[in-house]
């Protein structure tokens, strides 16, 4: 009889991008480049990545740097909404200012987002069939990442927000038989160099 084993779940969000992002920034090679050479070695077996430039470049520099380590496309690890919360969910004080950014961003982003999400959780998460562990990256956008955080979790759905990776960090969770999901480590920077680090974010959080 098969069993199940251990699932880890490696999530990198893509390197900095340029400003139209149709491609990565000259930053952002060297950020999946360097990240690249962080986990070589390591025991991933598949690569997983979504469909935009600056995601499908960030795999592939990673993946210069693994050892014949397969590149998956998958549309479930693209750019959307993963969650729409209705205002009587959210905290009173910052229910409008979020359905505000949220409305910001395309149609199509927010009317499959749900479904594509659940595609993630169904093809990315949970312990795998057989007896050996499974290592997977998946190369990804910020949105999903803070989805399947939220999820190992068990937090509520729209608590997605406000999860926010940086660019080229490392997030790893770990799923396996009987035990609760549990988020080994969070937006772990630490093979990026200094100037390297927080693209994106506010100076007052460059650390």
């Amino acid at each position: 009889m098969t069993g199940t084993a251990p699932r880890y779940l490696y999530l990198a969000r893509h390197g900095e991008a340029t400003p139209d992002e149709s491609a990565l920034s000259e930053r952002g090679r060297s950020q999946a480049w360097l990240l690249g050479e962080r986990l070589r070695g390591s025991s991933l077996a598949q690569v997983h990545h979504g469909p935009l430039p600056q995601v499908t470049q960030t795999a592939q520099l990673i993946g210069e740097r693994l050892d014949g380590v397969p590149l998956h496309a998958t549309e479930s690890a693209g750019d959307y909404l993963p969650y729409l919360p209705r205002k009587d969910e959210l905290p009173a004080a910052s229910a409008d200012a979020i359905l505000g950014f949220l409305t910001q961003f395309p149609a199509e982003q927010r009317a499959r987002g749900p479904q594509l999400a659940q595609a993630a959780v169904e093809q990315f998460t949970g312990p795998v069939a057989g007896d050996t562990p499974r290592h997977e990256l998946l190369v990804t956008h910020a949105f999903l990442i803070g989805w399947l955080v939220r999820a190992a979790l068990d937090a509520p759905k729209w608590r997605w927000i406000g999860i926010s990776p940086a660019n080229a960090a490392l997030t790893v969770i770990r799923y396996a038989p009987g035990r609760p999901d549990s988020v080994l480590f969070f937006n772990d920077t630490g093979h990026l160099p200094p100037d390297l680090r927080w693209t994106g974010y506010p100076p007052e959080l460059h650390l």
